[in-house]
C-alpha cells in the first residue's frame, strides 16, 4: 500500500511528492464534548480516518496524495458549557491554518484540501480557503465531509437522514474504528433533538446558542441504534465519494 501520511514520509519523499503535484489533505477537527457516551476526541479520530481512507482510494487510482496530521483544536465555544472542550477564537484558528498552509506552499505543493470534521469550523474553513488561496497562490479547496457527501448517509442510517452530533452516524463510525471510546452503559441516554434550531428560526438566520440550551445530553440525533457495521459502511461510502470529488482534476483547474 502506498504511504500517504505526511508524518511517516521522509523529507526527500515529500519533496518528490511536491514535484509530482501531490494533493495535500489537511484534516481539521475539534476536541469537545460528544454526549455522555462518546470520547471528546471523536472529531479528531473521524476526521483523520476519513482523510486517510479517502487518500487510500486516491492512491489506489494512481493519484499522488499526502495527508497531514489532524488539526485537533477548532471553534467549539458552543460546547463549552458541558466541559471537556477546548476552543480557539477565530483569529487564532485561522492563523493556525494559514501557518500550516504557508509551510506546505513553501515546500512546493500546489493543491491543498482543508477537510473539516467539526460543524463549528464550517464558516471559518470557507474564509480560510479564500485567504490561503490568495496569499499562497495554491489551489485551495475546503469543506465538511458530511456536507460534501450528504447523499451517502440516509441509505445506511435508520433514525437520521444525515450526520448530526454524537449521533447514530458518529457513534457507528467510532464503534467501527476504535475500542474503549464509547460508554455502552450511557447509550440509553445518548439521544436529543434532531436540530439545534427552534422552529421559528429560518435556515438563513444565524444565532449564537450553546448546545446546553438545545440538548440536555449534548447529543443532536439518536445514537441508540448505532453499530460498528453501519460505521464501516459509512466510512466506505464517505471516502468513496470524497475520492471521486477530489480526484476530479477539473475542480483544480
Amino acid at each position: 500500500m502506498t504511504e500517504t501520511a505526511w508524518m511517516r514520509l521522509t523529507a526527500p519523499e515529500l519533496r518528490e511528492a511536491a514535484l509530482a503535484d501531490a494533493l495535500v489533505i489537511l484534516p481539521v477537527a475539534s476536541l469537545e464534548q460528544h454526549g455522555p457516551h462518546l470520547a471528546t476526541g471523536t472529531d479528531m479520530i473521524l476526521g483523520e480516518a476519513v482523510a486517510q481512507a479517502t487518500a487510500a482510494k486516491l492512491a489506489a487510482a494512481g493519484q499522488r496524495v499526502v495527508v497531514l496530521p489532524v488539526v485537533w483544536h477548532g471553534l467549539a465555544e458552543h460546547h463549552m458549557a458541558f466541559g471537556g472542550t477546548i476552543t480557539l477564537d477565530q483569529p487564532t484558528f485561522l492563523a493556525v491554518l494559514k501557518g500550516i498552509a504557508r509551510a506546505v506552499a513553501r515546500h512546493g505543493f500546489k493543491r491543498l484540501m482543508l477537510l473539516n470534521a467539526h460543524g463549528g469550523n464550517t464558516d471559518a474553513i470557507a474564509v480560510a480557503v479564500t485567504e490561503i488561496g490568495v496569499e499562497t497562490g495554491m489551489k485551495v479547496a475546503g469543506g465538511t465531509y458530511w456536507y460534501i457527501a450528504p447523499e451517502v448517509f440516509a441509505p445506511i442510517l435508520e433514525d437520521q437522514p444525515g450526520l448530526m452530533h454524537a449521533c447514530e452516524a458518529e457513534t457507528s463510525m467510532m464503534l467501527h474504528l476504535t475500542t474503549g471510546t464509547m460508554r455502552a452503559e450511557q447509550l440509553p441516554n445518548a439521544h436529543g433533538p434532531h436540530t439545534t434550531r427552534p422552529p421559528a428560526q429560518p435556515k438563513g438566520l444565524v444565532m449564537q446558542r450553546s448546545f446546553r440550551a438545545v440538548s440536555e445530553s449534548g447529543v443532536i440525533g439518536d445514537a441508540r441504534r448505532a453499530s460498528a457495521e453501519k460505521g464501516g459502511k459509512l466510512l466506505e461510502a464517505i471516502s468513496t465519494r470524497l475520492a471521486e470529488v477530489l480526484g476530479d482534476r477539473s475542480i483544480w483547474s
